[in-house]
């Protein structure tokens, strides 16, 4: 239900009666903005008249009838204190003020000699409408009246006596009119000085005062917010609003000016503030904010305590911090903190001595120094500080195997790292070769720790570690470790054995290292001179047939290699028996072929040669396969000759029955090592024709025997014996006709 001032109410009563005392017992209280101000009234209500006319002024406040002395001013000067209304007819501001007000807004009244002028209606008060009028001092003489806003015409106004406008407290706008004046002979336009509009406030912001001033927490307050209207605008309808900081307090706006709170507490000490407005809305004003402060007891004795007891934790479980409090009343706010941090952990405000709060599935990060602290406005109060340690358990290891080269050999060093990434020191390493246990290392700072092995042939195999810091072991994943093994001395054996070989048979060279890892690369050697090589990709053995020329009598071994260096075996000699002249046919017809076979060994061996130049030396090839050259074997020691009883006497000639004929060589004077081919023509006695086969005495006793040579020392690298390929290549066309029938033996 809305009031107003002219029928107020027994409770506005009563607040008047309790301001009046106010101003009695405090004189200074008027200047406090909290007296209501005294208001001027003008008769004729116009701020603006001709010289000569009476402006009577009457003061008023919000008394009726005003009561005890009036005093008056002008231009700020005390003027006289009589009854509340005087007459004058002098230009300036005019104020007054009453024993229950304070001063009044000044009014300007303006008297003025001019033809024209412009009036406006007084008082004006905030939201009202303003009457102007244009005036002239012989009003009958007069016409065209038009009216103007900053000098801008006002239109739909022409000619009229008086306008009606809306008023603004922020209008700065200035008003005049003009006229058409008749003259005897002519008409003049006549034009008013400008004017503005003066806006009286309709009330004063609010006051918002609080009883008691200082409550109790838990007990009631009152608040008051206090304002006034002028007596002749009492009718308009008022409504309040209280606020707590930013937030409207009980149902909102009500037509009451008064709030009472049922029971506040310590932590409603904020600023407080009201807000009166107009009903229709065109009036609002708020009070200044006045901060109200409950009086409640203080906390004390703030202590804190910690689930599990004693503060020690594994990671991953649950971390309860309780703080209390042994007095204190009211809402206390609790908080927590941990050292070193300046970020609060948690808040939280209750009407209790306790609470708590729970740090779920704790991370290392958790760990340190923690304190609690309880406020209740007068301040925060601190507890002790407690340690909270969090033990982290290992995470799975990883096993990294360190070795001096690229693959690990025997009789090499290895070292076994096992590093856990995360665990509280100290940690316990274990180390396992399969399911066989090799040790343990402990580390003291945490981190990882290390094991070092010298490798055998067992050790190959897969490899872990384990990790245990007594919060649960953790196992690394398998790492696998092969050893290689370097070949041991190969074995050279010949096949058949047990008889004396003889040109024309094929003679099975058998090397075998008992002990190396695959895959293993054999070669064969005569007299130093490579014979071909034999790959085991998987280990074991290898073989070379050899097929049985003229003077194949010689030192013969072979070599083994893995990528670890090179094995040669012991020497075997070989001597063999001239076969008879039956089967010399025969030889030749095997000896081409032979040939044949010896010139396809001699281009394998040149492109071995070529591969070789193509890959580190002591390495493996890029297929695994080791790249050693022949002549990494050269200068075996010698061993007993391979004998199986000679039924006919060896020869490292040709045989005597032979006459030799003119021979054909390859010449090249500047190769010394250059592999040549010789051709014998051999001249048949009749002796010998009789022994021969059948298919070859159309031949009339011609034998032709190509044989195979290399001039070569002990000294000559692996370089030399490329060249020597490559200039074999090169002048297999090249022939000279070298007479050498009696010298063909010295060769």
């Amino acid at each position: 239900m809305r009031q107003t001032f002219l029928a107020l109410s027994e409770d506005k009563v009563t607040m008047h009666l309790w301001l009046l005392l106010l101003l009695i017992l405090a004189p200074g209280r008027e200047q406090s903005g909290l007296a209501p101000k005294a208001f001027i009234h003008l008769t004729p209500p116009w701020s603006v008249n001709f010289d000569g006319e009476k402006v009577t002024l009457t003061c008023r406040d919000s008394n009726s009838p005003t009561r005890g002395d009036i005093s008056w001013y002008y231009n700020d000067n005390l003027l006289k204190e009589e009854s509340g209304e005087i007459q004058i007819m002098k230009t300036g501001y005019y104020k007054c003020k009453t024993k229950g007000s304070s001063l009044s807004d000044p009014v300007h009244v303006r008297f003025s000699s001019d033809w024209l002028i412009l009036q406006a209606s007084h008082p004006v008060f905030e939201g009202d409408y303003v009457y102007l009028r244009c005036r002239g001092r012989k009003e009958e003489d007069i016409s065209e009246k038009i009216y103007y806003k900053d000098g801008e015409e006002l239109g739909g106004n022409y000619n009229l006596d008086s306008i009606t406008i809306n008023s603004d407290s922020l209008d700065n706008s200035k008003y005049h009119c003009t006229a058409s004046r008749r003259g005897f002979w002519s008409s003049r336009k006549e034009t008013s000085k400008p004017i503005q509009i003066q806006v009286q406030e309709l009330f004063p912001p609010p006051v918002l005062t609080a009883s008691p001033s200082q409550p109790i927490e838990g007990s009631p307050v009152t608040l008051k917010c206090d304002t006034w209207l002028p007596p002749e605008k009492s009718y308009i309808q008022l409504q309040f609003c209280f606020f707590r900081e930013d937030q409207a307090l009980g149902s909102g706006w009500s037509s009451s000016s008064g709030l009472q709170i049922p029971a506040i507490w310590s932590e409603d000490s904020r600023s407080y503030w009201c807000q009166a407005e107009t009903v229709t809305h065109s009036t609002m004003k708020r009070s200044l904010k006045s901060q109200i402060r409950v009086q409640r007891v203080p906390v004390s004795d703030v202590n804190l305590e910690i689930q599990p007891p004693g503060g020690k934790l594994i990671e991953g479980e649950n971390l309860v911090l309780i703080c209390s409090v042994t007095k204190g009343t009211g809402t206390i706010t609790f908080s927590w903190h941990r050292e070193g941090t300046i970020r609060i952990l948690e808040k939280k405000t209750q009407r209790s001595l306790s609470a708590e709060l729970q740090i779920p599935t704790v991370k290392e990060s958790d760990a340190g120094r923690y304190y609690c602290a309880a406020d209740n406005i007068h301040g925060p109060i601190l507890s002790t500080l407690i340690t909270v340690t969090v033990r982290i358990p290992v995470s799975r290891p990883v096993l990294t195997i360190r070795a001096p080269r690229a693959q690990a050999v025997v009789g090499d060093v290895v070292e076994l790292r096992c590093e856990a990434w995360r665990g509280s020191p100290p940690i316990l390493y274990q180390f396992y070769h399969e399911d066989a246990t090799l040790g343990s290392s402990s580390a003291p700072s945490g981190r990882a720790a290390s094991f070092n092995l010298s490798l055998t042939a067992d050790h190959s195999g897969n490899y872990s570690c384990e990790a245990d810091n007594g919060l649960g072991a953790q196992h690394s994943d398998k790492v696998t470790l092969s050893v290689t093994v370097p070949v041991s001395r190969p074995v050279l054996t010949l096949n058949p054995a047990g008889t004396q070989p003889v040109v024309g048979d094929v003679l099975e060279l058998r090397c075998e290292a008992k002990r190396g890892s695959p895959p293993i690369l054999y070669w064969f050697y005569h007299d130093n001179v490579t014979l071909g090589k034999s790959l085991a990709p998987f280990g074991g053995g290898a073989s070379f047939n050899l097929f049985l020329m003229a003077q194949p009598s010689g030192n013969y071994f072979c070599g083994a290699d893995n990528g670890l260096g090179v094995q040669c075996s012991e020497v075997v000699m070989l001597n063999f028996t001239v076969p008879s002249r039956s089967k010399i046919i025969f030889i030749t017809v095997g000896v081409i072929s032979g040939l044949l076979i010896i010139l396809a060994l001699a281009a394998t061996a040149a492109l071995v040669c070529k591969f070789k130049t193509q890959r580190k030396s002591g390495g493996l090839s890029a297929t695994g396969i080791p790249s050693y050259g022949p002549n990494e074997c050269q200068g075996p020691s010698l061993s007993k000759p391979f004998r199986t009883g000679t039924q006919e006497p060896t020869h490292s000639e040709p045989p005597v029955l032979m006459d030799l004929q003119p021979v054909y060589s390859n010449v090249n004077p500047g190769d010394s090592g250059l592999v040549y081919s010789e051709i014998w023509s051999i001249q048949r006695t009749k002796e010998n024709l009789a022994n021969s086969p059948r298919m070859h005495q159309e031949h009339e006793g011609l034998t032709v025997i190509y044989s195979e040579l290399k001039k070569s020392h002990p000294d000559d690298s692996a370089s030399q014996a490329r060249s020597s390929d490559r200039a074999h290549d090169d002048d297999r066309e090249n022939y000279e006709n070298v007479p050498c029938a009696s010298s063909a033996l010295g060769h």
